[in-house]
């Protein structure tokens, strides 16, 4: 047979009756150890102070428990609002959006938590923006030698131009594709090394030696502008990738040699310690302002946009010489000063 259902009120006033009765007996008993000490009042008074005490539990054990609940609802209410921040900050984050900000609180139980996302948040909020900017300045520097090629191109097609004229248009054109050759493989360069789809490969050579080959490989470069190359090179074995760290030299003399004026001097020099191996490439060119050296190494920064242009400049050698020297736990620095000249430092572990 089924159990007839009691009414939730009837529950409610039983368990009631009940606890009346438990405290008013807790009560009663609290009273007679004390009246063991005390001596017994009369019985009027006896069963009237039992009866007081009893209310006093009941009102001191009511207003815990309505403490204890409304800490712990209030305790639920703000995990699930955090749960709520928590799950729409993720999906907005896995939509691509990286705006989100969670407000923590010194009661929230997931702190650590919040301040992860934040964290991820914030990070893959620059990501996106240096991403932005990579393709931005890489369609710059595309879109520029792709205009001159296309424009002089079609300059190309007047049958009417001379000799003189058509062997300047095509001088352009060659000039425009070694610039977006010259870009894409140093891309291509970058990309390796930061992925390391380009390891290093270790082995001893004679840095010395190293110099002074890219020294005369651009000789035509600084003799055509009358520079003089004073080079002291001690002699010195490195470790390392020696294709690669060729790459820096040839970098930072190209740069050097374009931006020193005719008649200047560059100074090479190469010493050695215990410890390191320090290389200081020195010109009296132009010189780099100070708002500008902080951004030196970055990719496709110039100094002088329109300059660098006119020189064949992609923004895109020092950031690769950096990056090289690092691989190699060494440390590149520059100092500058505009119209006296600048050096560059590259410190290598020996």
């Amino acid at each position: 047979m089924k159990q007839p259902k009691r009414h939730p009120i009837a529950i409610t006033v039983i368990l009631l009756f009940v606890a009346f009765g438990f405290f008013f007996a807790v009560g009663y008993s609290i009273t007679s150890m004390i009246y063991h000490w005390t001596g017994t009042p009369p019985e009027f008074w006896a069963h009237v102070i039992s009866g007081l005490v009893g209310m006093i539990l009941i009102v001191c054990v009511a207003s815990i428990s309505r403490l204890i609940a409304s800490r712990y609802s209030k305790g639920m209410r703000q995990h699930h609002v955090l749960q709520s921040q928590i799950l729409n900050a993720m999906t907005r984050i896995a939509q691509g959006d990286f705006d989100v900000f969670i407000d923590a609180h010194d009661d929230y139980l997931h702190n650590d938590m919040v301040d992860g996302i934040n964290k991820i948040a914030k990070e893959l909020g620059s990501m996106e923006q240096l991403r932005q900017d990579f393709i931005s300045n890489v369609s710059h520097e595309i879109q520029s030698p792709l205009t001159s090629i296309s424009g002089f191109a079609a300059l190309l097609k007047n049958t009417a131009l001379t000799d003189e004229q058509k062997n300047h248009y095509l001088g352009i054109i060659e000039a425009e594709s070694k610039r977006l050759s010259a870009l894409s493989d140093n891309l291509l360069k970058l990309s390796a090394l930061e992925t390391g789809g380009e390891p290093l490969s270790s082995m001893e050579f004679r840095l010395d030696k190293q110099l002074e080959e890219v020294v005369l490989m651009l000789e035509p470069q600084w003799n055509v502008k009358g520079i003089e190359l004073e080079v002291d090179l001690e002699r010195v074995t490195a470790q390392g990738d020696e294709g690669m760290l060729s790459q820096v030299w040839v970098n930072l003399l190209h740069n050097a040699i374009k931006f020193t004026p005719e008649g200047g001097v560059i100074r090479v020099i190469l010493k050695s310690d215990q410890v390191n191996i320090c290389c200081r490439i020195t010109d009296t060119g132009i010189g780099i302002a100070p708002e500008d050296q902080i951004h030196i190494f970055e990719r496709f920064y110039k100094v002088d946009k329109s300059r660098d242009r006119a020189h064949g400049g992609n923004g895109l050698g020092l950031s690769l010489a950096k990056k090289i020297v690092e691989l190699h736990e060494g440390q590149i620095t520059m100092q500058s000063e505009i119209g006296k000249g600048t050096t560059f430092t590259i410190t290598l572990p020996k």
